[in-house]
């Protein structure tokens, strides 16, 4: 009959459903085993090297870029495989995501395993307590009862169970050391918080880089607007930051004789909370590696730099003057690169603007020093500042629609003829050049800048707590030995008016031998030591 099932096929099914169900069984077993769980913490730890070792997109995108071309095809490869993109990767997802499985599955088991062994009563006093590592006997004076009573008062804060056997003899089954498990299990739960709360973080954090001139400027953490780079969070719109300010009043390097940084020291005051409202300022002592701490964020000092001001001055006497910052490309002597761009004043036709625009390029020296005509630096102190600019006339490309940075020119339009350069000269503070039309560029000066970055992390506390939490746990599971001690006191016939009782102490390490030997000779002659007369001990 048409759609019925002969026996044949219906055990056919049954058996694929079997081995399906085996299958998943088996893999389940095998990956929420505690080796596997190594070894993935061990990928991951391998994964995570790329990260560390090669540059990421989301930190340095042109540094990214430039490795990728210098290395070719494959540099190409790595980025295809996420290389340069390491923790939003898939790979290293699913490292992350098959390792809070297995851990999840490792866990749960065991620790409902330790719970019942927790309210598992001590095993029975073995029959033969000779066999065991540990042993000691004697024949004391007094019943059966004292040396229970006895054995019970040295044996407190072990796990105890008093039990009877024929013939009037009676048992003690102690245990230590339950907390060896405890320890491994915080340690693994402590891991597991560790995880979770980087993924958080890496959901909820954000992190922002800004450049403040050091001269009573100030950032305003009001939205990605006012970075420079923006790093959010997967679920961080930048619409809900917390809002402070911070005022950069004054920045003071230190360096040793040979150029060297010691120290970087920026004035700072800030606003937050209610004092958003009342205007009130506090100051703070900003320097490296010991950032403000305000509603949560912390605000960090990574560097500084300078940014030369420039005042151009047309023929018609209008003059328009900029400080923009210029980038370090040397970091031993601050020699650093810039592009200081103007506008002409008054001209409102957008092509006759576009091909009168000017911008001040090339180099700037903190301590000035020539190499034959080039302009160099010899320190990174501001002793001696020059310039050596090149002054370039027509259109920046700034009204194009494409991004651009700030501290160079669009190459492109170099490249088509439409931005030519009108002078070239090495200035020092005060002096000037005179372009072919009467416009005049003079360098008028300096001011520093300071880069700050700007955290936010919700999870930091917790991922503080989970280290330590492992912290303890790891102790707890290394220093804590799991034993176990029997005691049987057997009574002996003998005269009415003096009792005997046969006491025999047997003690077993679960977990390592060492250490327990002295513990249990110590334990064994408290307990033997009412008048012995027959003792033997190992």
């Amino acid at each position: 009959m048409t759609g019925t099932l002969t026996p044949e096929h219906k055990h056919y099914r049954h058996t694929r459903a079997r081995a399906a169900l085996a299958f998943v069984r088996n893999t389940w077993r095998g990956l929420t085993s505690m080796r596997t769980a190594l070894v993935l913490l061990f990928l991951l730890a391998l994964a995570a090297m790329p990260g560390a070792l090669l540059p990421q997109r989301n930190l340095n995108a042109p540094k990214t870029d430039a490795y990728i071309a210098e290395h070719g095809w494959w540099g190409t490869l790595l980025d295809r495989l996420g290389f340069f993109d390491v923790y939003a990767s898939v790979w290293f997802s699913a490292i992350y995501l098959l390792l809070m499985i297995s851990l999840v599955g490792c866990l749960l088991p065991r620790s409902l395993e330790y719970y019942r062994a927790m309210r598992t009563e001590p095993v029975l006093t073995p029959r033969n307590l000779g066999r065991l590592p540990h042993h000691a006997k004697a024949e004391v004076q007094g019943e059966v009862g004292d040396v229970v009573a006895a054995a019970r008062k040295r044996l407190r804060g072990w796990r105890l169970v008093e039990r009877e056997e024929s013939g009037g003899v009676r048992t003690v089954s102690a245990e230590r050391g339950y907390l060896r498990e405890a320890g491994n299990l915080v340690f693994h739960f402590g891991m597991l918080g560790l995880i979770i709360a980087f993924a958080l973080g890496k959901m909820y954090s954000y992190e922002g880089q800004v450049i403040v001139q050091a001269d009573g400027q100030q950032f305003c953490n009001s939205g990605i607007f006012a970075y420079d780079s923006f790093n959010p969070g997967l679920r961080v719109d930048g619409t809900e930051l917390t809002p402070f300010c911070v005022r950069v009043n004054d920045f003071k390097p230190t360096f040793t004789e040979a150029g060297q940084p010691v120290s970087y020291d920026a004035d700072i005051e800030y606003q937050a909370g209610a004092d958003l409202e009342s205007g009130t300022w506090r100051p703070y002592h900003l320097q490296v590696n010991e950032p403000l701490r305000t509603e949560g964020d912390r605000v960090y000092l990574l560097g500084h730099g300078f940014a030369p001001t420039f005042t151009v001055t047309y023929p018609d006497g209008e003059s328009r003057t900029h400080t923009i910052q210029w980038r370090p490309v040397d970091q031993a002597t601050l020699l650093s690169e810039g592009a200081t761009k103007f506008d002409p004043p008054g001209v409102t036709d957008p092509r006759q603007r576009r091909e009168q625009q000017l911008a001040v390029t090339g180099l700037f020296a903190p301590t000035a020093a020539l190499q034959g005509s080039l302009l160099t630096s010899a320190g990174p102190e501001l002793t001696d500042p020059a310039v050596a600019v090149d002054v370039m006339r027509g259109d920046l490309g700034v009204d194009s629609g494409r991004g651009q940075s700030i501290f160079e020119i669009d190459q492109s339009m170099v490249d088509s003829g439409r931005l030519e350069r009108v002078a070239r000269e090495n200035l020092k503070v005060g002096e000037r050049i005179t372009l072919d039309d009467g416009t005049t560029v003079s360098f008028d000066g300096v001011r520093r800048w300071v880069s700050l970055q700007v955290s936010h992390d919700p999870t930091q506390g917790w991922v503080l707590g989970f280290a330590v939490a492992m912290f303890l746990g790891l102790g707890l599971s290394l220093f804590l030995k799991r034993r176990r001690l029997w005691v049987r006191a057997t009574p002996v016939a003998g005269p009415a008016d003096l009792r005997h009782t046969v006491v025999e102490i047997g003690g077993l390490a679960r977990t390592d031998q060492a250490g327990y030997g002295e513990e249990f000779t110590t334990i064994a002659r408290d307990l033997l030591r009412r008048g012995p007369r027959d003792r033997k001990a190992r």
